[in-house]
């Protein structure tokens, strides 16, 4: 079934255009409330947002929403998005909001939705909330004297800041690291340097003054030169950069190098299976995970299970399988044993763990396997399906043909933005570069002539 308004990772749109308006995001509210009311008691959600001049706007609509269907709101002000996760479960609360477009530039927004388990919400109950919003949902909102009420929630960094915190042993002191911070502008400018700082490290925290329009503006996890500049410049041992809602991470090491997430993913997963502690004899990643991470797994004895694109695909498989380590190279990284979701601070946290327990440059700890060389390029599309193409299919087709057996071809549509995705791997470069560009060209070509 072909969805409206839900995409890869919630609702995402532009601000102030379809879907992401005031208006969708009061019916949001008042869909999501009425489809997760179980039982007598006052009923609860909690909301929270990363730094979007937008946030208020869709934060008020969707409050709006959610009294009017008899829920009451606990507001979070700016956080990352694992700290509503954890604030669902902690609060006992029967859902979750994050008001994000992750990654996204200022001018975009979204809507991230969590059951009362803390686990984003499943295709299913996406699409059950997706009927309801295209239906009058008037009738069925609360009675006067069963209106919600909205209330503003004192203390939630310093409870998130104590969760992060506890995810390293008691013993575990950061001293003696100096590291850089890049916040994003977003929802990590204040928790992230705090719990580092705490933990004993000295820090140096750039991109945290957020201004409602600067959120991942040449900065954070998707934009990490900036932060390697700062690394070399102060001598840090090592830099982190979160994203806009801070649910990913990418490192940077001493010498300026970039680490994404399929490495730190091989770090965690075999300091855990060296500690006993790996669970399900692997790590669960998606399709773009780069073909290196895959043999480097098979090396050690431990296997990699791939799904489709997305950190809510990983989560479910994760505990269909009894896995406790997955993600994605953009640097979700889901660690189970602690958190529901992405965690960009907590990951970071475990990778700052193996480092002071090695005693070694991050250089050294943190590059597991020589990846493979991948080529990643979008193009943008509008109003077709050029997938469905007769040229398009044949160039595909050809491709794979001449990557073979040892080479991998990944050919998307984005989730949140209208675009194809083709990446290409394979121990060639100049191969993959190739193939890439040659479809690309079939596909522009097809978006040219319609």
């Amino acid at each position: 079934m072909t969805r409206r308004y839900f995409g890869t990772d919630g609702i995402r749109g532009r601000a102030n255009r379809l879907p992401m308006t005031a208006e969708v995001a009061m019916r949001v509210g008042m869909a999501v409330g009425m489809s997760f009311q179980r039982g007598n008691h006052r009923h609860r959600v909690v909301l929270g947002k990363d730094t979007r001049l937008s946030g208020y706007m869709i934060e008020n609509a969707m409050v709006a929403g959610f009294c009017a269907a008899g829920m009451d709101v606990f507001l979070l002000g700016p956080i990352p998005t694992p700290g509503v996760a954890m604030l669902v479960r902690s609060l006992r609360a029967d859902i979750g909001v994050m008001i994000s477009a992750s990654h996204n530039p200022y001018y975009d927004n979204g809507i991230k939705l969590f059951g009362p388990d803390g686990y984003k919400l499943s295709d299913e109950i996406e699409a059950r909330i997706e009927q309801l919003l295209d239906r009058d949902v008037d009738i069925a909102l609360a009675d006067a004297e069963a209106l919600g009420r909205a209330k503003r929630v004192d203390g939630v960094h310093d409870r998130y800041i104590e969760f992060a915190k506890r995810t390293l042993p008691r013993s575990m002191s950061l001293s003696g690291l100096r590291i850089v911070v890049d916040c994003a502008n977003g929802a990590g400018y204040k928790v992230a340097p705090a719990a580092l700082w705490e933990l004993g490290a000295e820090v140096i925290a750039i991109n945290d003054e957020p201004n409602g329009l600067n959120i991942n503006e040449d900065c954070g996890s998707t934009h990490p030169l900036g932060l390697a500049k700062k690394v070399h410049e102060v001598r840090a041992d090592i830099g982190i950069a979160l994203d806009g809602d801070a649910d990913r991470v990418v490192i940077v090491d001493e010498t300026g190098a970039i680490v994404d997430g399929d490495q730190l993913m091989a770090l965690i997963a075999e300091s855990w299976h060296r500690s006993g502690r790996l669970s399900g004899g692997g790590l669960v990643a998606t399709i773009m995970s780069n073909l290196g991470l895959e043999r480097f797994m098979g090396d050690i004895g431990l296997s990699l299970h791939r799904t489709k694109v997305g950190d809510r695909y990983v989560v479910e498989h994760m505990r269909a399988h009894g896995f406790n380590v997955g993600g994605e190279q953009s640097g979700h990284v889901v660690l189970s044993d602690f958190s529901t979701t992405g965690d960009g601070l907590v990951s970071a946290l475990q990778v700052l763990a193996c480092i002071k327990r090695a005693d070694r440059p991050v250089s050294e700890v943190c590059r597991k396997f020589e990846p493979v060389p991948q080529v990643l390029k979008n193009v943008r599309f509008a109003g077709s399906a050029p997938l469905e193409h007769k040229t398009v299919k044949e160039a595909i087709a050809e491709a794979q043909a001449r990557l073979g057996e040892k080479g991998r071809l990944v050919i998307r549509p984005s989730g949140t933005e209208p675009l194809i995705r083709v990446m290409a791997e394979a121990d060639d470069r100049s191969l993959v570069e190739q193939v890439v560009d040659d479809i690309i060209g079939v596909i522009s070509e097809q978006k040219s002539a319609a």
